[in-house]
Parts: C-alpha cells; sequence; structure tokens
C-alpha cells in the first residue's frame, strides 16, 4: 500500500507521514526543500519504503515529477498537506509571494489532486485527505490570501467528496488551528497576537485526528476543543465582525491604537 505525503518534511505533513508508515503504509513524501530527505531517513527506520521527492509543487513541473515517481499506482492514500503561509496587508504584500501562496495551496494541490484522484477512481479504492484550515471560515485580515485559500480547499473537499460517492473513494477534509510548527515564522507573523500564542497545539495530536478521520472515510474533522467551538460561531457571527477579530490576531504588535499586544489573551473582541 502506498501513501503520497505533501509538505512532509516538517510540521503536521511530517506527522501525517509517520502515522502513515506507522500504520502499514509505503511512502513517497514531497516537499520543496531538503529536509525532506532527512525525514525520509527516519521513517525508513520504521520498516517502510519510502522515496522522497524535492519539488516545488506550485508549479505544474513540480507536481508531474510527484505523480511520475508515484507511477500507475495503485496509489491508497493521497494526503495533500503542502501549503504556503503569508501574513501582512494585502496592498502592501509582494505580489510574487501572495500568487506562490495561491500557485502552492490552491492550483498545484488541485493539479495533483486531479492526477492522482483519477488514478484512485480508475481503480475503484483510496482516500484522500486535503488539510484545508480553521483559518477557512474567517475573513482572514492581515493574512487575506492564505485565508482565501484555505476557504477554497475546505469548500473544494466537500464538493468532490460528493462527486466521488459510490466510486470507492474517499475525501476527508482536516482542518487545523494554530499549531506549533514553523508556520507562523514562514509566514512572516511572528510579529502578532497569533505567532506569539503560548497554547498551539501538538502537531502530532493534529495528524493523529485527521488521519483517523480519514480512515474511518469521514467528511470532515475539526482539531481541537476550541477550534471547534471556534468553527461554530464563525457560522453565525457576522463576516464583517470575523473580519475585524481576525484583525486583532494576526495584525502586526503594534496595533491600530498604536497599543501593544503581548498575546492572543490580550485581544478584545
Amino acid at each position: 500500500m502506498l501513501a503520497i505525503v505533501t509538505g512532509a518534511s516538517t510540521g503536521i505533513g511530517k506527522e501525517l507521514a509517520r502515522c502513515c508508515a506507522s500504520g502499514g503504509f509505503d511512502l513517497l513524501i514531497c516537499a520543496n526543500e531538503p529536509e525532506i530527505h532527512d525525514a525520509a531517513q527516519e521513517f525508513r527506520k520504521l520498516g517502510r519504503n519510502v522515496e522522497a521527492i524535492e519539488a516545488d509543487l506550485g508549479t505544474p513541473d513540480g507536481v508531474e515529477l510527484l505523480c511520475h515517481a508515484a507511477g500507475n499506482g495503485p496509489v491508497s492514500v493521497l494526503i495533500a498537506n503542502a501549503g504556503r503561509g503569508l501574513g501582512g496587508a494585502f496592498l502592501d504584500e509582494d505580489w510574487d509571494g501572495a500568487l506562490n501562496v495561491i500557485d502552492v495551496n490552491i492550483s498545484g494541490t488541485i493539479y495533483l489532486i486531479h492526477l492522482i484522484g483519477r488514478q484512485m477512481r480508475e481503480h475503484q479504492n483510496g482516500q484522500i485527505l486535503i488539510v484545508g484550515s480553521t483559518a477557512g471560515f474567517i475573513p482572514g485580515s492581515y493574512q487575506a490570501v492564505y485565508n482565501g485559500t484555505k476557504a477554497f480547499l475546505d469548500s473544494f473537499s466537500y464538493a468532490l467528496r460528493d462527486e466521488l460517492k459510490g466510486t470507492g473513494v474517499t475525501v476527508t477534509c482536516l482542518s487545523p488551528g494554530a499549531t506549533d510548527t514553523a508556520f507562523f515564522e514562514r509566514a512572516g507573523m511572528i510579529d502578532t497576537a497569533l505567532g506569539q500564542f503560548e497554547a498551539q497545539f501538538d502537531p502530532a495530536e493534529v495528524a493523529r485526528e485527521g488521519y483517523e478521520a480519514m480512515r474511518r472515510g469521514d467528511a470532515g474533522v475539526v482539531s481541537g476543543a476550541v477550534n471547534k467551538l471556534q468553527a461554530a460561531f464563525a457560522g453565525v457571527i457576522p463576516r464583517t465582525v470575523l473580519a475585524e477579530m481576525h484583525r486583532r490576531m494576526a495584525e502586526p504588535m503594534n496595533n491600530s491604537d498604536g497599543q501593544e499586544v503581548r498575546n492572543i489573551a490580550d485581544v478584545e473582541f
């Protein structure tokens, strides 16, 4: 049994790959950084066959390279986790950086799912886990492009799941909240209430919840009780209010009132 896991060099993606290896899957893992080879060495110690691909999944060439490595299958599991974050006010962001977030989070993700998903449908078997985010439930002031891409993935996963009814292929959406990974550093958001939030979730626990939900064939899972509550409130609170709440979490530490926000607990909603 083969599992493909993207963004598997660090964080949630690495822990999802570990879940697959522990669950008896051979691995094809991919990331756009050399650390993916270190992860492969680690997973081989679990007794699994592991192949690592270093590729930019924000490009068609990168996606096709990964799919070529998978061959004609069968692929039992596809975990689409690779993603990019970007903080800051949209009009002040570098356009190439914003476009890269869209290319990796949306274009590359759905191209990969299109290619591997067809293969799964042909074999009438497969499980797809798409890593969305609770960020997709909230208009993301000072993180607008990222939240928008996650809103797309959250919606796309449920639509694709419905289209694949009766084919033997299931789609599950994992929606984590703030997790203890390098995400905020890479997104340039350390100087924000979110980036300073000390109660971030354990990526291993988030991965376990997502993996188990996928294996059960669940439609989706929001990781963590606090995030489940946030998701519930997001459905009833006006979007204008949600956007202001997100501003308070994602705006740089010197907020619009000139007051320093030291921790997410200091933010008034």
